[in-house]
């Protein structure tokens, strides 16, 4: 399926990355990713080759290898938890750490793999998944998916079924593509203070409670603990696929955003390049 970012290639495959490619510091990357005043990515000035595959520099360096990077936009870096780490490979260790700071045990990080905007999700789903359904003991919730219009797609149960099951739940953590479906800005995990992103959870995946991926460019909403089934389309071809995400609890997104599978190589957090066809609704 014809799209125009790809990954980047694992350091020592055939592909090399090109020499020429440019490097986007903190600040360009702010500037690419929201343009709050139009809400659009300004695709144009990065030409046919598309905002993705540009949107780091070196594979050495920007996590174009398997290693899922610490991201900290400019101005986060006294404010995230992580804010010293920018570009360093994430560890399982830290967010355990982060979490046990946090009154949900909740723990996020925006962060950079094969170039292409991710949020990583910490949720003590192990400790809690045992218990009623109470306010702040959050878990990852498994739940039926509709399309915009109403249609059943199915359901996040299936994340366990053959044909995904390299998605399944474990350790506690979720790797997530962080492109809006909207029109394909940059939600954030803690980034901005409001009723949406504020330390709390609520069951059910509702709008409201807090401890919301938050879109600055137009306010869509998504609950990283609500796991579905749900659909979406390239937006090159037009062509449909169903995939296994988090959902949109509000906002204008039509959709939520897909998950992308990751094992852990020691303390490392490593991403795998599976379902790929999943990424292309920015084209």
């Amino acid at each position: 399926m014809a799209r125009r970012f790809r990954l980047r290639p694992i350091p020592g495959a055939e592909e090399s990355v090109e020499e020429n490619n440019p490097v986007l510091d903190r600040r360009e990357f702010m500037r690419y990713s929201f343009n709050t005043a139009a809400g659009v990515i300004t695709m144009a000035s990065l030409g046919s080759i598309g905002f993705a595959s540009l949107l780091m520099g070196t594979a050495d360096s920007s996590g174009g290898d398997t290693a899922v990077r610490f991201w900290v936009p400019t101005g986060a870096e006294d404010s995230t938890w992580y804010g010293d780490r920018h570009l360093e490979p994430m560890s399982y260790s830290a967010f355990v750490s982060a979490s046990a700071a946090s009154s949900t045990g909740m723990a996020g990080a925006q962060g950079v793999w094969s170039g292409l905007p991710v949020n990583v999700m910490y949720v003590p789903h192990s400790e809690n998944v045992n218990a009623p359904l109470v306010t702040n003991q959050p878990r990852f919730q498994f739940l039926d998916g509709y399309t915009e219009s109403g249609k059943y797609v199915g359901s996040g149960y299936e994340i366990e079924e053959p044909e995904y099951s390299i998605l399944s739940i474990h350790d506690n953590l979720i790797v997530i593509f962080s492109r809006c479906p909207h029109l394909c800005c940059i939600p954030g995990w803690q980034l901005v203070q409001n009723s949406f992103t504020e330390e709390q959870w609520t069951p059910g995946a509702v709008d409201a409670g807090g401890n919301k991926l938050f879109c600055i460019c137009h306010s869509s909403r998504f609950d990283p603990t609500a796991i579905e089934k749900n659909r979406n389309r390239n937006r090159s071809t037009g062509a449909e696929f169903d995939f296994i995400g988090i959902r949109r609890t509000g906002g204008p997104t039509p959709v939520g955003l897909p998950l992308i599978p990751w094992v852990l190589s020691g303390d490392s957090i490593e991403a795998l390049p599976d379902f790929k066809d999943w990424y292309t609704y920015c084209d």
